[in-house]
Order: structure tokens, then C-alpha cells, then sequence
């Protein structure tokens, strides 16, 4: 774990007084070795990537165990696997067809990478196509701490480590149903948010929190009235879930979108920004509180400039 103290015995100029005034961030997971971290700082890639004690194929296969578990279903029931985020380790093949591999399943398989946003758009592609298979495995390996230069104070307080992984079906009925995606972008803002094949992430801080802030907001704020609609008459909740990046961001899209502080779901606090996993991961550790007649609002931003949203509704069921 990277917990603020850690950060600060690196002496790279940053406080646990800094770094929560600016990101809210206290603790963070990662798959490099904290001995690596403080001896090298990550200062060469491909060492990382060397070190790292957990690959995204085996971050990947176990969160889809555990969603398989959850669902009551065993790898031979999955018909595809879609999977993407941030930092894949190879070029090719994709990360999918290696997942698919380390669970012993010979069926179609795809990366969609859409940085922090993937997991809206994979779902919105999905709920796009015609004839899918039964159940379709979606994760997200977020290892993005092995692109992280522990040297610079700006980034190395963000990235924790995470992975997503969940089970959908166009034909079996959930008590968990998406019900609306939307996926829009902005190539303008590229190069705001980049990790190089060769390089460390970066990104235009200031900009890309403004871009976060006001997108986020439109986003919930065009779902929301449905979503409201839906829980007067079920006498349910609405919980909102956004982009787990920022702490201040998070706060500042509920204050200006009326939502309150306990309608807001997040775990960014505990385990900083673990990109496109980090919504995903937010649902399924709050799986449990989710009630029929509840509504959950979802809206995700990435490098691209992208965002994804979705409505899922909550129905009697297991």
C-alpha cells in the first residue's frame, strides 16, 4: 500500500497537508514493490514492468472469478470477453484474448480501450450489437502504477491499482439493468492525458480537472431527472457514482448538481485514481446496499478527451 507518509519519504516535495488539500487522496494499491518504489523511484519503465509482483492477465483473471462466483456462473458460461482501460502491457495480443487464456476459454475476444472511460463505452458498444453471446465477461486490469514516475510529486499522489471485472447479459434478466448508455468525445483535448508507448503518464492538470468537473456534471445532470422519475414512484434511492480521480472533483460536481454528499458513492480516498476500473469497482463493492427500486447514476471521463454515462436501474431478483 502507498499511503501519504510513504509519498513523503520519498522527498519529492509533497505532504500528506498537500496532497489531500489538492486530490483528497490518503492511501493507494500497487503492484510494484514499495523497495522498488523507493529505490528507483520508477524511473525506468521497463524495470517496472519487470518487478511488478501481479501481471493485468492475473489481476484480470481473478476479479472474473470472483464476478463469475457472484453470478453463480463458470468460465465454460462466458461467450466473449471484452476487456481494456488505461496501460495494457503488451501491443499485441490483446489483453482479452490473454485473460481468456488464463481462464481456459476458447471464445471470441477484444480490447476497447478508452483510458478511464472504457467501462462506459465497452457497455455502450455491447448494448449496440446483435447477436451476443449468452453472458459476456467485461475487465478492466488498471496496473497503472508501472507507468508512474515517482519522482514527480504531481502524478505519483494520484494512481492506485485496481481491477474490474463484471458479468452482462442482453438475454438473462439481472436485478442489476442498464437501461441507458450514452459515449461522447472531444479530440481536441488528445493530448491532455497521455501515457507514451516509452514514456511516463502526464496530463495538463489544471484543464483536464475543469474538463472533468463540467462534463461529469453534464452528464449526471441529463440522467438524473429519469433516474428521479424512477425512484419516486419505486420509493428507492438514486446513488451517483463518478470518475474516481479526484476527491475535490467528486464534491465539486455534487455541490453544483444537487446531490447529496451520502447519495455519492466513492473509494477514491482509499485507493486513488485505478482508471477505468475505479467506477466498476465502486458498484461492486456497494453491491450489497443495492436495493430493488434504487437507481444508480454512472459517469466516467478519460484521456481522449472521452466520457461515457449509464442509468442502472435496480429490480427485484438475485
Amino acid at each position: 500500500m502507498i499511503d501519504n507518509r510513504f509519498l513523503e519519504e520519498l522527498e519529492i516535495g509533497t505532504t500528506d497537508e498537500w496532497i489531500l488539500e489538492r486530490v483528497g487522496i490518503r492511501e493507494r494499491r500497487t503492484v510494484l514493490p514499495l523497495d522498488y518504489i523507493r529505490s528507483t523511484k520508477n524511473a525506468d519503465l521497463r524495470a517496472g514492468q519487470e518487478a511488478a509482483l501481479y501481471s493485468n492477465v492475473e489481476t484480470g483473471r481473478r476479479a472474473a472469478l470472483v464476478a463469475l462466483e457472484r453470478a453463480g456462473l463458470a468460465p465454460g458460461d462466458i461467450g466473449m470477453v471484452v476487456a481494456g482501460g488505461c496501460c495494457p502491457e503488451m501491443q499485441i495480443p490483446a489483453e482479452a484474448c490473454r485473460i481468456a487464456h488464463a481462464l481456459g476459454v476458447e471464445v471470441p475476444a477484444f480490447d476497447l480501450n478508452s483510458a478511464c472511460s472504457s467501462f462506459g463505452a465497452q457497455l455502450h458498444l455491447l448494448a449496440s450489437m446483435a447477436g451476443l453471446p449468452r453472458y459476456v465477461l467485461v475487465v478492466n486490469p488498471e496496473n497503472t502504477t508501472r507507468a508512474v514516475s515517482y519522482a514527480d510529486r504531481a502524478t505519483a499522489v494520484l494512481w492506485g491499482d485496481g481491477t474490474s471485472a463484471a458479468i452482462v447479459s442482453s438475454e438473462v434478466p439481472a436485478r442489476a439493468r442498464v437501461v441507458e448508455t450514452t459515449l461522447a468525445s472531444s479530440p481536441a483535448g488528445a493530448g491532455s492525458v497521455v501515457i507514451p508507448r516509452f514514456g511516463h503518464f502526464t496530463q495538463d492538470g489544471g484543464a483536464v480537472q475543469r474538463f472533468a468537473i463540467k462534463t461529469t456534471q453534464a452528464c449526471l445532470e441529463a440522467l438524473l431527472p429519469g433516474a428521479r422519475a424512477r425512484v419516486e414512484k419505486t420509493g428507492g434511492r438514486v446513488h451517483f457514482i463518478g470518475h474516481q480521480a479526484n476527491l475535490l472533483v467528486l464534491e465539486s460536481v455534487a455541490r453544483r448538481a444537487g446531490i447529496g454528499w451520502d447519495e455519492q458513492w466513492h473509494n477514491v480516498i482509499q485507493f486513488g485514481n485505478t482508471g477505468a476500473a475505479g467506477a466498476p469497482i465502486v458498484l461492486s463493492q456497494h453491491w450489497d446496499q443495492l436495493k430493488a427500486g434504487h437507481s444508480v447514476v454512472l459517469a466516467v471521463v478519460g484521456s481522449g478527451l472521452t466520457w461515457a454515462s449509464m442509468r442502472i436501474d435496480i429490480e427485484e431478483g438475485t
